[in-house]
């Protein structure tokens, strides 16, 4: 219960850290980047571009104020849960977040679950039959699934199942139907990694001692396999989740604009598009959040996976 304790107290302390960090540098890249937000509100607006209506929305939005007079107000409002308004759309963008934010995680999910579905039998399938047909089928799978770029797949998948045998929808989100497509997409394109991790690491622990030991104590291979071999070889699986998450959360973005998925990618898109500061801020330290929150539980998994970790014990 302390480790468990200790954990959370880290990872919460890093999280405070994180946020101040994370939002100064995307505070500070957003007046770096190339492109005008107030030329941007004038084109929506449709308003004449004169010099005193530059100055005047310059004023209300308080971009005429130093650097670090507008950091800390946002910052102080993100303190306060208000991560200010949209410059295009006027809405707050948190709501806006928040309104599409379920439709990500639940395709992020989906995901996870393919992924999950195709890399653990894959990998035990690898290792138990290694260097002979069905592991050199898992190989071939998890070379060509890395080599083919997650929206080509997605647009070969529409063109089989949707356009060809008519099967699923293509675009939208409203039934399972609609979430089936995407989730292969998304789970298919990060199966190929995990699929190779977890079949070296389960070839290397099903030749170490303990299992030799188990084997000796007439336990059966089932057994072995799943409750020994395959519990210690998820940490690098765990691990390496935790490091991916990040780029799951980005390649995500690519899925959800190719199948119209109200999710957040087509929102930070168009943000980034309209030169949309606060949404994009918003974005980025929303994610940032979700990346840490992740992390955390990563590492309570290792616990659950690895009890010698409860005791302060390196693994084994």
């Amino acid at each position: 219960m302390h480790k468990i304790l200790s954990i959370i107290a880290s990872r919460i302390t890093q999280l405070v850290i994180m946020v101040l960090v994370l939002s100064f540098v995307t505070f500070l890249l957003m007046k770096v980047t190339p492109g005008d937000p107030i030329r941007a509100i004038l084109k929506v607006e449709d308003v004449i571009t004169t010099t005193a209506e530059e100055e005047r929305l310059m004023k209300e939005y308080g971009f005429d104020q130093p650097i670090y007079i507008q950091y800390s107000r946002w910052l102080w409002g993100v303190v306060q849960f208000d991560l200010g308004e949209s410059i295009i759309s006027k809405k707050p963008v948190l709501e806006m977040i928040m309104n599409r934010l379920p439709a990500t995680i639940s395709l992020s999910i989906g995901g996870l679950v393919v992924l999950f579905l195709i890399s653990i039998p894959f990998g035990i399938v690898g290792a138990i039959y290694e260097n002979r047909w069905p592991d050199y089928l898992t190989r071939w799978f998890a070379l060509i699934g890395a080599s083919v770029p997650s929206f080509w797949l997605g647009l070969l998948l529409i063109y089989f199942f949707s356009l060809k045998l008519n099967l699923l929808p293509v675009m939208g989100k409203g039934t399972f139907a609609h979430f089936v497509l995407p989730s292969i997409t998304l789970g298919v394109a990060m199966a190929p990694i995990y699929i190779r991790l977890l079949r070296e690491r389960l070839i290397s622990t099903l030749q170490s001692p303990y299992i030799e030991a188990a084997k000796a104590r007439g336990l059966r291979k089932e057994r072995i396999l799943i409750f020994h071999a395959l519990r210690g070889s998820l940490i690098p699986v765990v691990t390496m989740f935790g490091l991916s998450i990040g780029s799951l959360l980005g390649g995500i973005t690519v899925i959800e604009i190719l199948f119209s998925w109200p999710g957040m990618g087509d929102l930070i898109v168009n943000a980034v598009m309209q030169r949309d500061y606060p949404v994009i801020q918003g974005y980025i330290l929303i994610v940032g959040l979700l990346v840490v929150v992740t992390n955390l539980i990563v590492d309570l998994m290792y616990l659950i996976i690895n009890p010698q970790i409860k005791q302060g014990k390196e693994a084994a």
